[in-house]
């Protein structure tokens, strides 16, 4: 059950910290191409949600590595599940039908809650 959670938390951790890290230092004109709901939300807001993916990657891997409050990681995965959930709907508001990553990453935080839950992080 441990290497199941280190091998899923540690692939969502690294898309995470990846994907919240563009958001957090490119600009508006960088991220378009990838991220087209960017010309819709402040600039302010989606630095925001860049820094809170960074930061849940961190709290995904580092409290379990280090010990310190190891229950964090769930609350990490259960805040990634529901981003997801708030992205899938932006992304139907929107008219975009190509949400099968958002539906990847909502089963991949999921199943790290059930993970972090069932091995007592």
């Amino acid at each position: 059950m441990n290497t199941a959670y280190w091998s899923v938390a540690g692939l969502l951790a690294l898309f995470y910290l990846y994907a919240g890290g563009l958001k957090a230092v490119r600009s508006r004109e960088r991220l378009r191409p990838m991220m087209a709901w960017v010309d819709t939300t402040p600039m302010a807001a989606v630095r925001a949600i860049g820094l809170t993916e960074v930061l849940g990657a961190a709290g995904l891997v580092l409290p379990p590595l280090t010990g310190v409050a190891p229950w964090l990681a769930l609350v990490a995965a259960a805040g990634f599940a529901a981003l997801q959930i708030g992205a899938t709907g932006l992304h139907l508001r929107r008219g975009e039908r190509d949400i099968a990553l958002n539906l990847i990453l909502l089963v991949a935080g999921a199943v790290t809650v059930w993970l972090a839950a069932a091995t007592r992080l």
